[in-house]
């Protein structure tokens, strides 16, 4: 007998009840189902006895590509339908396309959302024609409400007229071919007896053509990833807040709560229905929804139906039913259904209540006897023996063994989003003193949202470690050169303890840092890194090779970068002076553990330090590397060449950020016969801020108001003690008894002053030019 082709849409009761009816009448040898064909072997897992909807998970890992999708099915799903009538007459039953891995996929999260771009133009031409506002409401009008006897004519026609329009691409084209063989093979082994394929309608025209063309009529291998990679399925429960489009899913269809209650009663009963709901929803949230106003609901809505030339109400004329009768404000956006997507922040309350009423909250639940990836019971044994398998705050001391594991445990199901994990307070840096966490757990349904995820999580690995690591691996991989997204996720290995368990981790941080060009988003990696790697033996990561690798890369790093900078007189660039100090730091306390190179970072330094194509503020910083790392030349002489209103505060401040302790803690030399501070042992700390109270001195006045803004950032890089010591050391360069403190606690902004005073010299000089004083002013 021939072959009966069913093209449905996805998720819609019509098409289920076409096919169930077509397979009823017919009793085929086969039935063939759009789905995964390496899931056909495990059809009885599958058909274990299930609380819809549930899903097939997929997923995909190799060094190159990192996949998931998934395979939803709910009661009036065409191919969930065809699966179980199809058992239920005898048939031989199978999925026959392409498995969820094949990079036909690659595009796709969800195997059953219909992509509607590939005819939108002849959609829009259709709704156009029969005057309605999308896709879905097109669908509920030719098909959904009327369910009269040429239903399968009409598919077939809507279909042929969408796909005739439309060429597969080539993804498509490959799953088509592959069907095609599965479809050839069983009416060759069918014989006299029927064979029943349901799939998606944009799939049918072509696929009664291939199957039509003579081939090969064996049965067809599975696929099997390549080596070295990993892939497979499992089970999942799903959710119908997963399935509806309000909610951000591509789906056959919208409103799923809807489309169950017009599978299981007709739209007639599925209208009254909801509009209880909603109306109860409403009143539960103190929103007055009258008797009349639910008699208003729903009269408004048989009129509608009746207007649009529908025998019961469809799921829009509910929807518009239920606005005109409840609200009577204006609105200020278009409603939802008149698009696609999810929800758009402001929408009515009214609104979002009626599309949460129709979306449901129905979650599916797994039969018992369900396999699970070994993920789910390494999660489970991990938790149970260390107590952490209740609902409740628990506080984790860091420093106690037992803590930290449990610690671990907890960061590896949140950075593998597994939910009932959030942890409330603890470290945010590898710097921070915080010795303590405190986490709020709430496990759920043992079946509910947190065993879909493991599940989920199983693609990762078959531990909590494993997983973990290979999710930081993959989150890794997408920061790119993105260096705070980067030290997060060390961030995050560190707090896991799975950070040195990754080659591909160090692999793939290493190829980021070689890329990044931000030198100020290095720096930061690098200062957390440092100090994770130098003194946090709390977390473990103390001497850890996977640090040590972000160490020696962002070192080499950020003095290629910097030694490329030109540019002219600039205000110090802080972040950028940051990093150059947290080089300083590495090669200070970690260049013989690491093998830094510390020769070719002086020899940088130097470079940049006496080219005056760079930024004074980095050449400053590059003059205080090399005093910092024991070699510098005379910094008397440096301070004196950086000398001039526009830069010398800027080349400070890059001075002072890497080399502070420097111009405080040496000697100073005294003056010699020429008045130049003496190099050699002199040439220290006290002798440079001495040239420099000298060199402010002497600028005239509106060359210092020029310069103040850069000094004062300059000198924030000293804390305010050592600020005191300063102002100390200037008021007895001058003989002057009193508080250095008062000095650094101005009542006035010290700019106010400047200013004033400039303004009081130029009063000056006007007044004597005029001859109203004697004495032209100094």
């Amino acid at each position: 007998m021939a072959v009966t082709f069913i093209g449905v849409r996805h998720h819609s009761p019509a098409c289920a009840g076409l096919v169930a009816r077509t397979i009823e009448r017919l009793r085929p040898a086969h039935v063939l189902v759009e789905g995964p064909a390496d899931f056909s072997g495990r059809l009885d897992e599958l058909l274990l006895g299930h609380d819809l909807p549930v899903a097939i998970f997929s997923y995909y890992r190799d060094a190159e590509r990192v996949h998931a999708s998934w395979s939803p099915f709910c009661a009036y799903s065409p191919e969930w339908v065809a699966l179980t009538a199809g058992r239920a007459c005898g048939a031989e039953v199978r999925f026959i396309d392409l498995p969820a891995w094949h990079p036909a996929f690659s595009e796709r999260r969800n195997r059953y959302a219909d992509a509607d771009e590939r005819y939108a133009e002849v959609s829009a031409r259709l709704c156009r024609s029969f005057a309605v506002d999308n896709t879905d409401t097109l669908w509920d009008h030719l098909f959904e409400v009327e369910q009269d006897g040429d239903l399968e004519e009409r598919l077939a026609s809507y279909f042929d007229l969408v796909r005739g329009e439309s060429p597969a691409g080539p993804d498509d084209t490959a799953r088509e071919a592959y069907m095609a063989r599965w479809i050839r093979a069983a009416e060759a082994d069918a014989g006299d007896r029927p064979v029943v394929v349901v799939t998606g309608g944009f799939h049918k025209p072509a696929l009664q053509t291939l199957a039509a063309t003579a081939g090969d009529t064996a049965w067809p291998e599975v696929p099997s990833p390549p080596d070295g990679a990993a892939g497979g399925g499992f089970l999942v429960p799903y959710s119908f807040r997963r399935l509806d489009s309000f909610t951000g899913y591509q789906s056959g269809m919208p409103s799923p709560e809807y489309y169950q209650r017009l599978w299981e009663d007709g739209p007639k009963a599925a209208a009254n229905g909801l509009t209880e709901i909603v109306v109860a929803r409403l009143r539960e949230r103190r929103q007055v929804v009258s008797t009349a106003d639910l008699i208003a609901a729903r009269t408004l809505t048989e009129g509608l139906a009746r207007l649009r030339g529908h025998g019961s109400p469809a799921r829009t004329d509910l929807l518009d039913g239920l606005v005109a009768a409840l609200i009577t404000d204006d609105l200020e956006q278009p409603l939802p259904w008149t698009d696609r997507g999810p929800l758009t922040p402001g929408a009515h309350p009214v609104v979002a209540e009626m599309v949460g009423a129709l979306s449901g909250d129905r979650v599916g639940r797994l039969h018992p006897r369900t396999p699970a990836p070994p993920l789910v019971h390494d999660a489970a044994a991990e938790l149970e023996r260390l107590g952490l398998d209740r609902a409740g705050t628990v506080a984790l001391k860091l420093t106690d063994e037992r803590g930290l594991r449990r610690s671990r445990v907890l960061h590896r199901l949140r950075v593998l989003r597994i939910p009932g994990v959030v942890r409330q307070s603890g470290p945010s840096t590898g710097a921070d003193p915080v010795l303590e966490e405190c986490w709020r757990l709430d496990p759920g349904d043992a079946a509910g949202p947190r065993l879909s995820a493991l599940i989920e999580a199983g693609a990762y690995g078959a531990t909590l470690a494993d997983a973990s690591a290979a999710a930081l691996e993959e989150r890794m991989a997408g920061a790119g050169t993105d260096m705070e997204r980067l030290a997060a996720v060390l961030f995050d290995a560190a707090l896991s303890g799975c950070g040195d368990q990754s080659d591909r981790i160090a692999e793939t941080i290493a190829a980021g840092i070689a890329g990044a060009s931000d030198v100020g988003a290095l720096g930061h990696v690098l200062g957390t890194v440092l100090g994770l790697w130098r003194h946090d033996r709390l977390l473990g990561t103390a001497r850890s090779l996977l640090f040590g690798t972000v160490v020696e890369g962002c070192v080499t790093r950020v003095l290629w970068l910097i030694e490329g900078v030109r540019g002219g007189p600039a205000p110090a660039d802080l972040d950028r002076l940051r990093a150059v100090a947290a080089t300083r730091d590495a090669l200070l306390h970690a260049a013989g553990p690491l093998g830094l190179d510390r020769d070719a970072a002086l020899g940088v330094a130097a470079r940049i330090s006496v080219n005056a194509d760079v930024p004074p503020d980095l050449r400053g910083a590059a003059f205080g590397l090399g005093w910092a790392l024991g070699v510098a030349a005379d910094p008397v002489r440096a301070v004196r060449g950086a000398s001039g209103p526009r830069t010398l505060g800027d080349w400070l401040a890059g001075l002072f950020a890497l080399a502070r302790d420097e111009v405080l803690s040496a000697g100073d030399a005294g003056a010699g016969a020429d008045g130049d501070v003496k190099a050699g042992a002199g040439a220290g700390g006290a002798g440079v801020l001495t040239v420099l109270d000298e060199m402010i001195t002497g600028l005239a006045a509106t060359d210092f108001l020029v310069a103040l803004p850069a000094l004062r950032q300059a000198f924030e890089f000293f804390p305010p003690r050592e600020r005191e010591a300063i102002a100390r050391g200037l008021l007895e360069r001058r003989g002057v008894r009193g508080s250095p403190r008062a000095l650094l606690r101005t009542p006035v902004d010290p700019l106010v002053i400047a200013e004033a005073s400039v303004l009081e010299d130029r009063t000056d000089r006007c007044l004597h030019e005029e001859g109203l004083i004697r004495k032209e002013p100094a």
